[in-house]
């Protein structure tokens, strides 16, 4: 190890994580070229492709690497919070055959496609400009973009880097939610905790929100698909050993990961258009469904923020300012009041962090806090966090009806198999509120919601 590893936990969950390879991978990360400070995970760490899923990992731009396993499968897999002007007492009565309407206009599940269908010039053109693509195609406002993050695109972007495979799989897939822990989630402000930050970002108790988790699909899966092949032949060449051939990876300054970068900007900017489409999708199904106007709707972009990706960024380290590359595998940024990178509607707040629960379970929004820039690279968790595996979470379920389980709950839940409801059922995840409170004691990021959720499609 080139840097100790630093774990963000308490004695509870550190009983979970222990039960799993993901501390393995942390030192493991912490062998890598060029690593600076700590290699991170975050309390929702588990096992995953070479890096923790929790994970976080800056890298010195002369003498360090990329890896796609460091930044994950799905690339810019990430959530985006709208805020309505909808109590839950208005909707409650409407609520089951709203979800039925969503499940039916947001195309989801395995290999799912919409009925956008791009030609390899406009998918390039998404590939270059994110979100704006889809705001200049009629999904959304000039508007949104001041609400996510890197403004919904991501610089650097080459097209001309990827496969026709890559290609090929994104074709179809603009504008759908995909399966697995993907979800749209209507949701209840349940508990506010923070006032101030609450009212600047939109939110009051009883409120109507809606969730989105997703990322680039296949698209993204394929880049990531495509460069790990050709890093675990290439780093073979490097004078270091890999602890693990999933840690597959490349110079920063070379060739293959300047390339990557480029191919990983194309995902991360598909996956913002693909939740800028949604919102748009979801924003017209919810005025049909409920009869009502735009005005009475009023639904606003809150915040998107991405969970996998490697940027490079400027950070403090010893003291002085240096640009890194950092990694967050299954975590999510967290900048706090004042910081240059912020818009000036959270410039005073801090930037609106979304930690989204899974069908059962409460979400949190939270704001960026100083203790993210000195302790975890602007950084803090994004999500629960898998207890189970998604084959045990399966053997475990079996002979119980999930579904009927969460509407015993007030929650309706529509997929596209019942296999889906028991792989990511509640019991599958870590107690969300332990992690949150967590990251919110370490001053990673600061409680300011609890939401609940109503209903629920997933793939």
């Amino acid at each position: 190890m080139r840097v100790p590893g630093l774990i963000f936990s308490d004695a509870l969950l550190m009983k979970s994580i222990q039960n799993d390879q993901s501390l393995t991978q942390v030192a493991n990360v912490a062998t890598l070229p060029g690593i600076v400070g700590h290699s991170l995970a975050m309390p929702d760490i588990h096992w995953g492709y070479g890096f923790p899923i929790g994970g976080v990992a800056a890298f010195d731009l002369d003498e360090g690497i990329v890896s796609p396993g460091g930044v994950g499968y799905d690339i810019n897999c990430g959530c985006r919070l709208m805020t309505t002007r909808l109590r839950a007492d208005e909707i409650r009565p409407f609520i089951k055959n709203l979800i039925s309407d969503l499940f039916k206009n947001i195309p989801s599940g395995v290999g799912s496609t919409g009925p956008i269908h791009l030609s390899k010039k406009e998918e390039a053109n998404v590939a270059v400009q994110g979100a704006a693509w889809a705001v200049k195609n009629g999904f959304g406002t000039t508007q949104d973009l001041e609400r996510i993050e890197d403004h919904g695109t991501m610089e650097g972007a080459d097209p001309s880097l990827l496969s026709d495979r890559a290609i090929k799989r994104g074709k179809n897939q603009l504008g759908t939610l995909g399966s697995g822990n993907h979800f749209l989630e209507i949701q209840v402000v349940e508990q506010i905790y923070d006032t101030e930050k609450a009212i600047v970002f939109g939110l009051f108790e009883g409120q109507v929100t809606v969730f989105i988790h997703t990322g680039s699909r296949g698209f993204g899966h394929q880049i990531c698909d495509d460069f790990l092949k050709e890093m675990n032949k290439t780093v073979l060449e490097e004078p270091f050993q890999l602890p693990d051939r999933q840690l597959a990876c490349a110079r920063l300054k070379s060739d293959h990961g300047r390339r990557y970068l480029a191919a990983m900007a194309c995902a991360a900017n598909y996956a913002w258009a693909n939740r800028q489409v949604l919102m748009h999708w979801t924003q017209e199904t919810l005025l049909e469904s409920l009869s009502i106007s735009p005005r009475e709707l009023g639904m606003t972009l809150l915040y998107d923020v991405c969970h996998n990706i490697a940027k490079k960024e400027l950070h403090s380290v010893d003291g002085h300012n240096v640009m890194l590359c950092v990694h967050r595998k299954g975590a999510t940024r967290s900048l706090p009041p004042g910081h240059p990178l912020l818009s000036g509607i959270y410039r005073n707040v801090g930037q609106p962090v979304l930690i989204p629960g899974d069908m059962g379970t409460y979400s949190y929004v939270l704001a960026g806090a100083e203790g993210a820039m000195t302790h975890s690279f602007g950084s803090t968790c994004h999500g629960a966090g898998r207890l189970l595996s998604r084959t045990k979470a399966v053997k475990i379920a079996k002979d119980r009806s999930i579904h009927r389980e969460l509407e015993d709950k007030g929650i309706f839940v529509q997929s596209r198999g019942k296999r889906t409801l028991k792989e990511e059922m509640p019991d599958a995840y870590k107690d969300i509120s332990q992690v949150v409170e967590v990251v919110h004691q370490a001053g990673l990021a600061t409680k300011v919601a609890r939401l609940r959720p109503l209903g629920v499609i997933k793939g």
